[in-house]
């Protein structure tokens, strides 16, 4: 699934880029009979190339200069040596809307008309300045039941965005993803269960509810975020930015310091209440209950945090390698291990290319 008008075949190898509020991250990725390489890697913060970050907000939504991010992109590619130029590109949570509803029994046939002459109804962008991309998530077509689709909508405006900066890397773009489904595609490989994905982000995170293997829900909130943290101990301790980022990764919520953990448990808590509120509308509507919760993101790895949501949330909480079934040096495993939460996105659009 994804928005791909460009390509009906892909390569062997393919590029996923994650474009972030303040990192770019890059995975190169190949596909030898049955197995998967991770052959390159490679991530920029934006203040290693300029004074902002490489999205600015505007009107609840964050804008970038392509050629900004493209000279950005061509940086992490010339310096990590990379030269495989077929590209996907994650689009982000705050870009994208998500939105299920049920049809009646169709055919296959009959599916995309049904579902751009419903999506009107659900979705609050103009269907004609719109994208849509869509897959069932309950029911058979052809059959004599009803059938329910996951729809994405993003606005044409953002698709031709990530075109130019494509075009100005220098990339063939083959499609287009949300962060939600590439996250599914790179960490959920139990089919079988139940599973909370919790994607918290510099800028956002995103509750997605992932059921036997398919993405059912997904909601995206702007507390809790990696940005937020470090903006609580920054005025806590009276602090810089960078010096107050520095904290968070190495204390979290187990700093001695009382007036950084009290905070950050301030700020955790109303996620762990959203995480309990949408697990229970899942399980009353939908008759699953949340078996397990998956921590990826930048803010994963935060001190304290999987222990917390685990005495919480009384769940099995886990910490996932996208890097877990790749092909790679052993010599690289402590360092992927550790980066892994952050690489989660571009991983997942990769794979997309290799499917």
């Amino acid at each position: 699934m994804g928005f791909n008008p460009f390509k009906l075949f892909f390569p062997k190898k393919m590029l996923g880029i994650d474009i972030g509020t303040a990192t770019i991250k890059v995975a190169e990725i190949s596909r030898w009979g049955g197995g998967r390489t991770l052959d390159n890697y490679g991530e920029i913060q934006s203040a290693a190339l300029f004074k902002e970050s490489f999205r600015a907000s505007s009107k609840d939504n964050y804008l970038f200069s392509a050629n900004f991010v493209a000279r950005a992109i061509r940086a992490i590619l010339e310096e990590a040596k990379i030269k495989t130029t077929s590209a996907i590109f994650s689009i982000p949570d705050f870009s994208t809307f998500f939105v299920s509803f049920d049809l009646p029994p169709l055919s296959l046939k009959e599916l995309p008309d049904a579902v751009r002459f419903n999506a009107p109804q659900y979705i609050p962008l103009p269907i004609s300045e719109t994208t849509l991309d869509w897959k069932v998530i309950s029911g058979t077509p052809g059959s004599k039941q009803n059938i329910r689709v996951l729809v994405v909508a993003v606005a044409n405006q953002v698709v031709q965005e990530y075109q130019k900066v494509a075009q100005l890397a220098g990339l063939e773009l083959y499609a287009l993803e949300a962060e939600a489904l590439a996250v599914t595609r790179a960490l959920v490989k139990d089919h079988k269960k139940t599973i909370c994905v919790l994607d918290i982000g510099v800028q956002s995170t995103t509750i997605n509810i992932v059921d036997q293997g398919l993405l059912k829900k997904s909601y995206s909130f702007d507390f809790a975020a990696g940005n937020q943290l470090t903006h609580a101990i920054s005025a806590a301790l009276d602090k810089g930015y960078v010096e107050a980022e520095e904290i968070k990764k190495a204390k979290g919520l187990l700093s001695p310091e009382k007036s950084i953990s009290e905070t950050l448990y301030l700020l955790v808590d109303p996620l762990l209440s959203e995480v309990e509120k949408i697990s229970l509308e899942f399980a009353r509507f939908d008759g699953r209950e949340v078996e397990e919760i998956y921590l990826t993101g930048g803010t994963a790895n935060l001190p304290g945090l999987k222990e917390y949501f685990a005495a919480v949330l009384k769940k099995k909480i886990e910490v996932p390698n996208c890097f877990g079934d790749f092909l790679y040096p052993p010599i690289l495993g402590g360092s992927l291990a550790e980066m892994a939460p952050r690489f989660s996105v571009a991983v997942g659009v990769a794979l997309q290319g290799l499917e």
